[in-house]
């Protein structure tokens, strides 16, 4: 019995060290020292300190900001933990009546804006977390937030073209604006003053 359970037992330790301690080590270290700004969670810093992360949006409502695309993540937006989409079918609707709710909104904060709301300002991703919105998005935004701001229409688009992202070697991936790193930009320039 014992010439048994003492190799079984030794197999069981040496295969927990090796898998459980020092491969998590080693990749962790290789990751550290290779890439080490998505290791650390691919942080936003601001002032030496977290702001965000690229990776996850963030929920602006505030008219001086753009706004992001929604998240269907609960109990509230933007919840890594909870990653997901909503999975409403085009004809259901709960998702009509959402995109109704989200095209009101837009144009509440915005009652002279007569063009057409693009789809990704009223329409979560599949992971709910997405914090790029497309050009059209951000251009769709630019004249409500160079209004509260009190910023000229130009300087916020000429700050929107900086902040565009263009597809990775000019093929892969769209155009794409990170709306928390363009909102930084713009409060670089001018914060948003408190009501009152």
């Amino acid at each position: 019995m014992n010439n048994i359970f003492r190799p079984a037992l030794v197999l069981f330790l040496a295969l927990t060290l090796l898998t459980g301690v020092a491969y998590p080590l080693a990749v962790t270290g290789a990751a550290q020292l290779l890439f080490p700004d998505q290791a650390a969670g691919s942080l936003i810093l601001r002032g030496g300190k977290p702001v965000g992360s690229s990776l996850i949006g963030q929920n602006f409502t505030d008219p001086g900001h753009f706004w992001g695309r929604p998240s269907a993540t609960g109990p509230m937006p933007y919840n890594a933990s909870a990653s997901g989409g909503s999975n409403l079918g085009p004809l259901n609707p709960a998702l009509v009546d959402a995109v109704k709710g989200r095209i009101d909104a837009l144009r509440a904060a915005d009652p002279g804006n007569a063009a057409a709301v693009p789809v990704d300002l009223v329409t979560a991703s599949a992971s709910g977390l997405d914090p790029h919105i497309s050009p059209a998005a951000a251009s769709y935004q630019a004249a409500r937030v160079a209004r509260v701001r009190g910023l000229p229409l130009e300087k916020v688009q000429q700050l929107l073209a900086q902040e565009t992202e263009t597809p990775w070697l000019g093929l892969l991936g769209e155009a794409r604006v990170h709306v928390l790193r363009l909102n930084l930009a713009l409060d670089a320039l001018r914060p948003v003053h408190a009501p009152g």
